[in-house]
């Protein structure tokens, strides 16, 4: 339901007539409204339902209860809902429906049972008046949305038996979808996560994105290489709700003017420059075993002129005529524009402001409808920015409030510090977001002028709480002077929000004692806290290991009680030494590796065997993750069972090394690492010598969907950062919770699943973070930096040209022997290769493997998202859970 209808809640009260609301029209950046329309609202929360059932004629009550009720009720209705989209919303006949068709019409009919609880949960929350909370993400991950929806409304097995009635297979129909295109990698992936539990847990909130219609982009392997491609995901998407009344015009460039009034308050004027429209799209995000649906709302980006310029049309100027339609389409086009140009440059920052500025129209447009005071702002709103990305949020509020609202500056921002929460997602310096002071000149010259005068009084505080220390004031200062002068965000963040978290304990240390120390002292420590990342199980558990969540749910009550409570799944320690429990867990890993080894051949060609090791890294491609140590340990892997006879390969532990990940356009040295990898894949797995001993994997556009095929089936999975750099990680979390081990370093949330589930249960190498900074600079400055014998080793073999032309890899090479081994590969690599023979001998013993598998699992109830959730509500937010009503009396969906 779109916000536009919800009632202003100290205006209005629920009666047993339909309340009329007032749709906000779109507004320019002045603030001039548009004229509002006026429409009828049918939707209703639980507790005003009652009095709506008596207002309904008798005749027509019956079936106004059935459309009330959000699930079907049996497989008959469900078959009737899909042949009735196929007839008349799709126009084909059920004669030549095929799976394309059967998938869009099964999402229709699921769509169709959301939006009932979706309107209701949105009433719900207008009429409590309680704090929202609204995460701001630049990306948003959610992977396939029809078998989450079947799964949290809790009717598969009625789509399971009716589509097989119709000649269909579910898997086959779900298969259909094309995952959404609105993320890459961890940080978006969180954020759905995130989203998925506060809707479980009935938080009151909102998700704000952009839309990407290309997404990042679709990953093809062509001759080893990393090529990009459109991801053309919104060719149907059934899952969105165009909102074409929801409109805000966004100014770009432009100038800023002053004026003073009688009593000598000056006020800002930003005139002129460009104007580009914000078009809002809804996607409904449905709770587990709750009919609360919240919304996350995406922005599309128009020309605020209309998109056709018929004059330059008719006068033959064809390309000038839509000119200004395809330059404000940019915008939201694609997500991480490349960045190596100016341009490109230009065009992140447009996207950032775009997007959190439609944002910030719409939540202050919905707390102004309850006639509150702005002071009561923060009592309402909690907003969370994602990383830096959305911290322009915190310059445009206060623009809203002192321009528009005409708000004192103190007053304004003390509102805005109480409002804003900002977690940090990394400790590695260039991801901390710097933009050029002559780059936000031009493009937000306004901005620009708020964040100089934030800057002024936070170093104003400074100066006078810590007169003897004036580098303190160069350190932390907003301004970074250098050539040119910057903008740093993360210091942005930090002064404009009344809470910084980590995401892992480490992470949170790190920042508090590094990057960020000056302002633990400034503002001291009770600002900066920790909450650790966490994943959903609905989504890492039962939707993507479905038979592993069935057996677990027969030792915890149920797959409603652990899914909900993860702790419950340490009663599955209980049965570890059962028989009959543990034959079955090693049979469900079986049948999900001959799944991925399925996948694989029809994806590659290449035949592995579900019997070898399953090693796997699929993540982001990043020096600082190291994928390019894991295929040097693969390439030593490989000249070791090459320098063996036949006799001796026959008793090594086969091992398949599957790796998957994308690489940012611009970023050079992680494409040289997919095609090292490809190019190695390439001579290992054509190898008659080899044969299955060792096999070498890159399954290209890895995404969420691919990940459920995946984690499922691993045996070790590699999270190998060098000590200190990743914030946490939680593709750790879905591997274990899944029944694989990891082998990693002391990093992230590393630090803390070892903690959880044992060490005699992962397989830790490497330097410490705390090490980490002595040997890079003995590498900088020292005289005997040597490298790794077994590594040199493998070093001369890319360079003779075992694996292609050598001169594709002299840069990673480099990097290691010449350039400083920043990423400290050479340090790590004799443990690597030694954590990794112990690997090889703990798998040997399946029936230790299996005890290790199943007490990992067991204790790893800390890493749910609604644990994390909690925490972040209790923290920060200061928000508590809006129940759904049960004793409306209407018939609820059993869930």
């Amino acid at each position: 339901m779109s916000s536009e209808q919800q009632l202003p809640t100290r205006q209005r009260r629920p009666s047993a007539t339909a309340p009329i609301v007032d749709i906000q029209g779109s507004v320019g950046p002045a603030g001039v409204t548009r004229p509002k329309h006026r429409r009828t609202f049918t939707g209703f929360g639980a507790q005003e339902i009652k009095g709506v059932e008596a207002s309904i004629p008798e005749h027509m009550r019956e079936a106004w209860l059935k459309h009330q009720a959000s699930g079907f009720q049996n497989k008959e209705q469900f078959e009737k809902e899909v042949v009735r989209h196929v007839e008349t919303t799709l126009a084909r006949s059920m004669f030549n429906c095929d799976e394309t068709a059967a998938y869009a019409a099964t999402s229709l009919a699921f769509r169709d049972r959301l939006i009932i609880e979706w309107n209701r949960t949105q009433q719900r929350q207008t009429f409590a008046d309680s704090k929202r909370v609204y995460y701001l993400s630049l990306e948003f991950l959610m992977g396939r949305a029809l078998d989450n929806a079947m799964l949290n409304i809790g009717e598969k097995e009625v789509a399971q038996n009716g589509l097989s009635e119709l000649g269909f297979r579910v898997e086959d129909i779900i298969s259909q979808e094309h995952d959404a295109a609105l993320g890459n990698g961890g940080l978006g992936r969180l954020a759905a996560c995130f989203l998925d539990s506060l809707a479980s847990l009935n938080y009151p909130a909102w998700g704000y994105g952009l839309r990407y219609r290309y997404g990042i982009f679709k990953q093809e392997i062509i001759d080893g290489y990393q090529v990009e491609v459109p991801d053309y995901w919104l060719d149907f998407n059934p899952w969105e709700f165009p909102r074409h009344d929801v409109t805000v015009d966004i100014q770009f460039y432009g100038n800023v003017s002053k004026t003073t009034d009688e009593s000598g308050k000056v006020t800002a004027h930003w005139q002129g420059g460009e104007l580009v429209r914000a078009v809002a799209y809804d996607v409904p995000i449905p709770g587990y075993a709750t009919p609360s649906t919240n919304n996350l709302r995406l922005w599309s980006s128009q020309a605020s002129g209309g998109e056709f310029d018929f004059q330059k049309f008719n006068n033959g100027d064809y390309e000038s005529s839509v000119a200004d339609q395809q330059r404000a389409e940019t915008i939201s086009a694609v997500l991480y524009p490349n960045d190596n140009l100016d341009r490109g440059k230009e065009l992140r920052l447009k996207q950032q402001y775009f997007w959190v500025a439609a944002s910030l129209y719409d939540i202050v447009r919905r707390f102004k409808k309850t006639k509150r005071a702005w002071r009561e702002f923060p009592d309402q709103v909690a907003i969370q920015l994602n990383d830096t990305h959305p911290t322009l949020a915190i310059v445009e509020l206060q623009r809203i409030l002192i321009d528009l609202e005409g708000l004192d500056w103190d007053d304004a921002w003390n509102i805005v510090q109480q409002t804003f929460g900002y977690t940090n997602h990394t400790v590695l310096p260039e991801a901390l977001e710097k933009w050029s002071v002559g780059l936000f000149q031009h493009l937000l010259p306004r901005h620009l002028q708020i964040i100089y005068d934030i800057n002024l009084f936070f170093l104003q505080m400074v100066e006078r709480n810590f007169p003897k220390d004036r580098d303190m004031l160069s350190r932390v200062s907003i301004i970074e002077e250098s050539q040119p002068k910057m903008v740093r965000m993360a210091y942005l963040a930090i002064v404009g929000s009344h809470k910084v978290n980590g995401v892992a304990e480490l992470h949170s240390d790190l920042i508090r004692t590094t990057i960020f120390k000056d302002f633990v002292t400034i503002f001291g420590p009770d600002k900066f806290v920790n909450v650790t990342n966490g994943i959903t199980p609905r989504r890492w558990l039962h939707q993507a290991n479905p038979k592993l969540s069935a057996l677990i749910a027969t030792k915890t009550g149920g797959p409603e009680h652990f899914l909900k409570d993860l702790t419950l799944l340490n009663k599955i320690e209980l049965s570890v030494n059962d028989p009959a429990f543990r034959k079955e867990w090693a049979a469900i890993k079986l049948a999900n590796k001959q799944r991925l080894a399925d996948y694989i051949k029809t994806t590659t060609g290449v035949v592995v065997s579900p019997q070898a090791l399953f090693d796997v890294q699929v993540k982001r491609i990043h020096e600082y993750k190291r994928q390019q140590m894991n295929i040097f340990g693969v390439i030593h892997r490989y000249l070791v069972l090459k320098s063996m006879t036949p006799e001796q390969r026959k008793k090594v532990l086969p091992r398949v090394s599957i790796f998957g990940g994308k690489a940012a356009p611009g970023y050079w040295m992680a494409k040289q690492i997919i095609h090292l990898i490809n190019s190695v894949g390439s001579v290992v797995n054509n190898d008659p010598e080899i044969g299955d001993a060792l096999k070498v994997i890159f399954l290209e556009d890895y995404n969420v969907s691919k990940a459920e095929i995946i984690i499922p089936a691993s045996d070790i999975s590699e999270h190998i950062s060098t000590a200190g750099t990743e914030a946490s990680g939680t593709s750790n979390m879905k591997f274990v919770l899944n029944g694989g081990l990891i082998i990693g370093t002391c990093d992230g949330a590393n630090i803390e699943i070892t903690r959880e589930i044992g060490e005699e249960n992962i397989f830790l190498f490497g330097n410490l973070a705390e090490d980490v900074d002595d040997l890079r600079h003995h590498h900088t400055y020292g005289q005997d930096h040597k490298i790794d014998p077994s590594l040199d080793k493998v070093f001369q073999a890319i360079q003779s040209g075992t694996f292609g032309n050598a001169d594709d890899f002299n840069g990673m090479v480099a990097a290691v022997r010449e350039h400083g081994d920043f990423y400290l590969v050479s340090d790590d690599f004799h443990s690597y290769l030694e954590t990794q023979e112990l690997v090889d001998k703990s798998y040997a013993d399946q029936e230790l493997w299996v005890t290790k598998c199943i007490t990992s699992v067991a204790r790893m109830g800390f890493f749910s998202s609604d644990r994390c959730i909690n925490e972040y509500a209790e923290e920060i937010w200061n928000v508590e859970p809006l129940k759904p009503e049960t004793n409306s009396g209407v018939p609820k969906t059993e869930l």
